[in-house]
C-alpha cells in the first residue's frame, strides 16, 4: 500500500496522517477515520512511503490503526 494521506515516517514504526505534506497542513480527525476505514477492508502488511528506505515491512495494517489512534489523541487532547 502507498499513498499521499498515509505517510511513513522516520522510525519506520509508524505513519501520520497529513492533508498536505509539503505545506505542513495536518489532517483532521474525523479525515483520519475517514482514511483508516477507506483502507480497513484490505488485508496489507506493507506500507511504502514516498521516500528511499521508508518501508514499513510487516503488520502495516496493525501499524495503521495504531497510528491512526495515537494521531486522533494528539490532536483531540
Amino acid at each position: 500500500m502507498s499513498g499521499d494521506i498515509i505517510q511513513v515516517v522516520a522510525d519506520r514504526k509508524h505513519v501520520s496522517f497529513m492533508y498536505s505534506y509539503p505545506n505542513y497542513i495536518p489532517l483532521s480527525a474525523p479525515s483520519v477515520e475517514r482514511t483508516v476505514g477507506a483502507v480497513e477492508p484490505f488485508d496489507f502488511d506493507r506500507v511504502y512511503g514516498a521516500f528511499w528506505d521508508t518501508v514499513i515491512q510487516q503488520e502495516g495494517k496493525a501499524v495503521v490503526r495504531r497510528s491512526a489512534d495515537r494521531y486522533v489523541s494528539a490532536i483531540t487532547d
